[in-house]
């Protein structure tokens, strides 16, 4: 006979639901297999409880098959069963798998637990991705003697948006790129992100918005399937335009767009004259992120003192300091600050971090370090407060924009902007056979000060028709060039990377 199947919707649940839904399953396997103790459903059950301990937000699903013979069990003898379980948890998918069998001649365990981590991993790969482009754009704006800062996650969203609509060797470029071995994958990422990133200031926490829009020609229509990936997956705003004679009104409304997606810190991200007739599309991303700091600084405190740049010359710059617990690890040649920000009502946990070399002029090799080696920042994040000696940071804000197409060719990605693959986009006699990828703009704010830090980015695609162990206390003090970067550490998600050459400097 078919076998048995026991599955819960797979809602989201508190620990004690989820207990509650476990006993359940208990009781089903006591009705099954009788009232007396087995092994395995005690097993499970404790396998279970044991992989959710931690877990604050859970969807759960069981399933649970056994082999019943026509004619019913014969006294002594006990049925095969198996059960499979699904967990997600967190922030992140925590997959827990159990497959037992139980042969007529004893229980035998077939397999125990199999952990998967999926989105786990997904993270981690495109956090390597990130750094690559980090190392990358550092190394310009040093070159041009600038500031930075970027955000990784809104270029990540819009290509991966992109590879959503794309096909043959410009989809496999972009998979490649981005380290993915599908655009499910992508998708699953960038679903996950927009909940992630959902706002948390009316409990507290960071005030967070990340949004996506899309701007496409009248002329065009979207393919069934990607304005379902667009609409589900991205939760993009899509908006119909006359790209052909306005495209002056057009490039106003996306720039208005990001105005407000950004709490007005984001301007002007598309410049006069990148659109024009020929556009067809517009992919556009908007991360903004306020936090405050969970133990604020003293403004009173705040001094002057030496920041010594580059060149070997110094300026004077406002520095907070504070005599309290740091979360501080040092290492080889470089030392990390976390500088946590108030939580919320659940538990994101978002935390700055300063990557801060022991040589003045030591911010090359650092950058060279950090995005030399997959997972890096997980095995240098700081978990544990020091008494401080000398502790300060500098003040600064900093805006920066920059078009990527150039960063992103020399990284490998040509394909896309050459055109003929961007196939599974738009309806169109013209197709995607003649659409490419024109270029894509980022401009991004951020304010650090005694109060906590306030940050923004954007992103706009244009797509166009062709033609160590610590002593008693340690001293940081970031009086020198350095990286920082804001982090959601539940999950390692990267909003923002940036180094700071001057502090003084906008």
């Amino acid at each position: 006979m078919k076998p048995p199947q026991y599955m819960p919707r797979r809602n989201p649940c508190s620990i004690d639901s989820l207990y509650s839904r476990i006993a359940v399953v208990e009781k089903l396997l006591r009705r099954l297999l009788g009232n007396t103790t087995h092994e395995p459903q005690n097993r499970l059950s404790g396998f279970l409880k044991a992989k959710v301990k931690a877990s604050t937000v859970v969807r759960f699903q069981f399933e649970l098959e056994m082999d019943v013979p026509t004619d019913g069990f014969r006294q002594g003898s006990q049925p095969k069963w198996r059960t499979k379980c699904s967990i997600e948890r967190g922030w992140f998918d925590v997959v827990a798998r159990v497959d037992r069998e139980c042969p007529s001649t004893g229980l035998k365990q077939r397999k125990l637990d199999e952990v998967k981590m999926d989105l786990r991993q997904l993270i981690i790969d495109q956090t390597d991705v990130s750094l690559t482009v980090t190392k990358h754009l550092s190394s310009i704006a040093v070159k041009d003697g600038a500031n930075l800062v970027f955000s990784p996650l809104s270029i990540h969203a819009a290509l991966s948006l992109i590879a959503a609509g794309s096909s043959g060797r410009t989809l496999a470029q972009l998979h490649s790129f981005l380290k993915s071995s599908s655009s499910d994958n992508l998708n699953k990422l960038s679903s996950e992100l927009v909940f992630l990133l959902a706002d948390a200031s009316q409990t507290g926490g960071p005030k967070l918005s990340f949004a996506n829009g899309i701007w496409i020609d009248r002329t065009f229509q979207f393919l069934p399937t990607f304005k379902q990936i667009v609409d589900d997956v991205y939760k993009a705003a899509s908006n119909q335009v006359d790209f052909q004679t306005k495209a002056v009104e057009v490039t106003s409304e996306v720039n208005s767009w990001f105005d407000k997606e950004t709490d007005g810190l984001i301007k002007d991200v598309l410049p006069p004259g990148s659109v024009d007739s020929m556009t067809r599309l517009i992919f556009a991303n908007a991360l903004y992120f306020k936090g405050a700091w969970n133990e604020k600084f003293d403004a009173s405190k705040t001094r002057d003192h030496d920041f010594h740049l580059l060149n070997g010359s110094s300026i004077k710059v406002p520095f907070l300091t504070s005599k309290k617990k740091q979360l501080i690890r040092t290492f080889d040649g470089f030392k990390v600050l976390g500088l946590p920000y108030k939580q919320g009502g659940d538990k994101r946990h978002f935390t700055m971090y300063v990557l801060l070399p022991d040589a003045k002029d030591g911010l090359a090799a650092l950058v060279e370090k950090v995005s030399s080696k997959s997972s890096f920042l997980d095995r240098h994040i700081p978990n544990e407060q020091v008494e401080v000696g000398d502790f300060r940071i500098p003040r600064f804000k900093i805006s920066f924009g920059f078009e990527a197409s150039d960063v992103l060719k020399g990284l490998g990605l040509t394909d896309v902007f050459s055109g003929g693959g961007l196939t599974e986009m738009v309806a169109s006699t013209v197709g995607g056979h003649n659409l490419y990828l024109s270029s894509i703009f980022q401009k991004s704010f951020v304010e650090v000060n005694e109060e906590g830090t306030e940050a923004a980015a954007a992103s706009a695609a244009t797509i166009s028709l062709r033609s160590i162990r610590f002593e008693d206390k340690v001293d940081f003090v970031a009086d020198h060039p350095f990286i920082f970067m804001i982090r959601e550490d539940n999950t390692g998600v990267l909003l923002l990377i940036g180094h700071v050459l001057n502090a003084l400097a906008g």
